[in-house]
């Protein structure tokens, strides 16, 4: 699929998005921006992840979107929430995030919080993981809560996942905010959702999270295992370095800070598992 930056693509009957000109090797083919709405021809749109502090991309989704009653963030890294403020500022619409500090209008959001705006019900689940703050959008069929919320257990159509699930490759614990105990709960919680369309914060669209959830699970165990080897091959003074060098030999070396940072997380999570 050739990539088209600053224009709406429709995805799925209540999802489309613009994919913001940021491009990178953390970014992959940038920031994906979702539009929410019941209706494609509505001019109206629930706006998550605004992406970079770009003014031509703020107005790429404007464009898009028409009036914008609510913004969400999926968690604050520069790439998804940047936009944000200014997007805040053009449109007079909350901010919702987790994290307080990227909140602007509003009283934030939490965990099992249930949203209705441009004719979308949106269900909240916290992911933490990639970052504490992490959050997933869950869509529910018409007949009610993807979660078993209050309105019954109706089946989920679409889940935004921001960075906990990419559309392409597998993403960082940025540790220490991200915690790779929280993660793999995170990634059991969202291997429930069988069938359902992953929207991600970053590369393609994938048709089940699930079968996605279920695979970032393995490759989880698979590079645990190759810590507990490197470590037990070269002993447990080894730096997080030491051991990248060793375990994500096959990873592009500019991503290496990246793959330190989870690194990190799993020596932390293997420390944890030996002093519990």
């Amino acid at each position: 699929m050739s990539l088209a930056y600053e224009q709406l693509r429709q995805v799925t009957p209540l999802a489309g998005v613009v994919l913001a000109d940021n491009p990178s090797a953390m970014t992959l083919d940038g920031t994906n921006t979702w539009l929410l709405r019941d209706e494609p021809t509505r001019r109206q749109a629930v706006v998550v992840d605004p992406g970079p502090g770009d003014e031509a991309h703020l107005a790429s989704v404007l464009e898009a979107a028409g009036s914008v009653p609510l913004i969400l963030l999926t968690h604050g890294h520069a790439d998804h929430a940047e936009g944000a403020r200014r997007l805040h500022e053009l449109t007079g619409a909350p901010v919702l995030a987790l994290d307080p500090a990227h909140r602007y209008g509003s009283e934030g959001i939490a965990e099992g919080a249930v949203l209705d705006a441009a004719g979308v019900r949106i269900e909240v689940w916290a992911t933490p993981g990639h970052t504490a703050d992490s959050l997933c959008f869950v869509l529910p069929g018409e007949d009610g809560l993807a979660g078993g919320g209050p309105a019954g257990g109706g089946p989920a159509v679409a889940v935004l996942t921001g960075d906990t699930i990419l559309g392409r490759g597998s993403t960082v614990v940025a540790h220490p905010d991200g915690v790779l105990a929280d993660y793999l709960a995170s990634l059991r919680r969202l291997a429930s959702l069988e069938a359902v369309a992953v929207l991600p914060g970053h590369g393609p669209e994938l048709a089940d999270a699930g079968a996605a959830a279920r695979g970032y699970l393995a490759h989880r165990e698979q590079r645990l295992a190759q810590v507990r080897q490197v470590l037990a091959d070269g002993g447990p003074d080894l730096s997080a370095m030491d051991v990248v060098r060793r375990v994500y030999a096959d990873v592009d070396p500019v991503l290496w800070p990246a793959a330190e940072w989870s690194v990190q997380a799993q020596l932390a999570y293997l420390r944890s598992q030996r002093d519990g």
